[in-house]
């Protein structure tokens, strides 16, 4: 039975903000935890007395992790831990690449659900077409069971080389197919796209900062000089952090020899500077860096780096505030705890990590919810600065410490004031899902389209916004779009031509009057 889970705007601002605290890993060597203390011994005394002695059957592997995690919310918010069925999954995201059959997919009436088969991919040449339904692999039934989605990826994934034979069933032509799968490595991309804009105008767009992340951005910025580029655009909007060492490769390419990118203080004192060498190929054109609420740690390195050396321009909106260094540290059973070890600061010596209270992370994950209130996201004369944190760079301009990077030219948000849970609705799955289902009821009039006729076709049609209404508000979502009828529409055929075309003609669309390009372009 078909079912859609409802989603608030306060749920969505708090998975944004979880999902920065995920994407603000970074970078530093793992070790294991072994010291033998006091304390320890009593944590360790008390799970064998309830093993030994308590009156129920009770899982202690639960009540361990409840005592990590009730510990661990007592530091700061991006203390956490990370237990083994999700540790995988992370470190296959930050490494760039998994074993496995290469689609996007989602659980569309209880069963896997093909949105699109990653490009020369082992699905896609196999002959997998979006819309396809998995039932089986290989003996394990995937429909109907609700499974999580970890399960369903360790199904799909194994041994490079290995194969898989997947039951389909295909909708277009009603028919059940039985179609062999050769597993192999598929990269996980974290340089979303990198185009020219202009004439002279180079883009990329980098989603997190993984360990591929410093080659693809390589690649693009010397394709991009080749093509002529004088400008280049960073675009680190909605980018969560990442490994540090990454951002900091990509500023090198930037700033020229022996300028500060970056610093780190720990709790002794010690403070480890990193440097630009000369071996960067991009020092001397002109940069620009967007940023928004959702730029976070790794992110708010690069641009504090640009910024505080007046190497290039700021623009969008106050970043995240994420000033604190993880180091991973890794328990036997596959588990780990990322503790924050040391803060880092921005080459004028400045702090941009956020207020908070330790032991109260809800408040500050709902750091978004007071942005809306007081007005920030609409005009920069309502952010908050402390004139105690004033700092300079390179050449003297006044910078703030103590919240994230504040750019220097400020681009409001795009959609209508008392309607901002409409951009996260926008930049989150729903949006996806339901191009998919509208597709699903009938591809046929998209068969065969170039992409200019498929522009054309959108560009005439006047019910999808309507019907994008009505699936948020079947979803538990009620609002009229009406006042922003123009953005839900660049948005809804950007996901379309994704779908049908590929990243490269959703990014034409996507960045076509993009607030923040066009103030980069004036």
């Amino acid at each position: 039975m078909k079912s859609k889970e409802k989603y608030l705007p306060l749920l969505l601002f708090s998975c944004v903000a979880l999902g920065i605290i995920i994407g603000g890993m970074l970078n530093f060597p793992k070790r294991s935890l072994s010291k033998q203390n006091a304390s320890k011994a009593k944590i360790e005394k008390l799970i064998d007395f309830i093993n030994d002695e308590y009156v129920d059957d009770v899982n202690s592997d639960s009540i361990v992790d409840l005592t990590v995690n009730s510990i661990l919310a007592n530091l700061d918010p991006h203390s956490v831990y990370i237990p083994p069925s999700e540790q995988s999954s992370e470190a296959e995201l930050m490494k760039g690449d998994f074993v496995g059959i290469g689609v996007n997919f989602y659980m569309f009436n209880d069963t896997v659900t093909i949105v699109k088969p990653l490009e020369n991919g082992p699905a896609e040449k196999a002959g997998i077409l979006a819309g396809d339904r998995i039932l089986y692999a290989d003996k394990d039934k995937l429909f109907g069971r609700k499974l999580p989605t970890d399960s369903l990826f360790n199904k799909l994934k194994g041994e490079e080389g290995s194969k898989v034979l997947l039951t389909i069933y295909r909708k277009s032509s009603n028919k059940k197919l039985k179609i062999p799968v050769i597993r192999d490595v598929v990269p996980i991309k974290s340089v979303d796209a990198y185009l020219k804009l202009n004439a002279t105008t180079g883009y990329i767009k980098i989603n997190r900062f993984a360990e591929s992340t410093y080659d693809e951005f390589r690649v693009g910025l010397e394709q991009l000089k080749k093509q002529g580029m004088k400008t280049l655009v960073i675009d680190l909007r909605d980018n969560g952090g990442g490994y540090l060492e990454k951002a900091v490769e990509i500023a090198d390419e930037l700033l020229k020899d022996k300028e500060l990118i970056v610093f780190t203080k720990n709790k002794r004192g010690e403070i480890n500077k990193t440097f630009a060498t000369e071996e960067g190929i991009f020092e001397s054109g002109r940069v620009f860096v967007l940023i928004d609420e959702n730029s976070a740690s790794a992110s708010e390195i690069l641009a504090g780096a640009i910024q505080d050396n007046d190497r290039g321009t700021i623009v969008g909106r106050r970043s995240f505030g994420k000033g604190l260094v993880q180091r991973e540290m890794d328990f036997e059973d596959g588990s780990a705890v990322r503790l924050t070890t040391s803060r880092y600061y921005t080459p004028s010596g400045r702090s941009i990590q956020k207020p908070y209270v330790k032991g109260q992370g809800e408040e500050y994950n709902h750091d978004y919810e007071a942005r809306f209130e007081n007005g920030e996201l609409y005009a920069k004369s309502k952010i908050k600065v402390a004139d105690s944190l004033k700092f300079k760079t390179k050449k003297g301009r006044i910078v703030y410490g103590g919240g994230g990077i504040v750019p220097d030219i400020f681009v409001p948000l795009e959609v209508k004031k008392g309607e901002e849970s409409l951009a996260y609705i926008l930049s989150s799955g729903l949006v996806s899902h339901f191009v998919f289902e509208q597709l699903d009821k009938n591809r046929a009039p998209f068969k065969g389209l170039r992409f200019e006729a498929f522009l054309t076709k959108m560009q005439n049609d006047q019910s999808t916004v309507s019907k994008f209404e009505s699936y948020l508000k079947e979803a538990g979502l009620e609002m009229s779009l009406a006042n922003n009828k123009p953005l839900v529409k660049k948005f809804l055929t950007a996901e379309y031509a994704r779908q049908l075309f590929g990243e490269d003609q959703y990014y034409q669309i996507i960045l076509k009057d993009d607030a923040m390009l066009k103030a980069v372009l004036k």
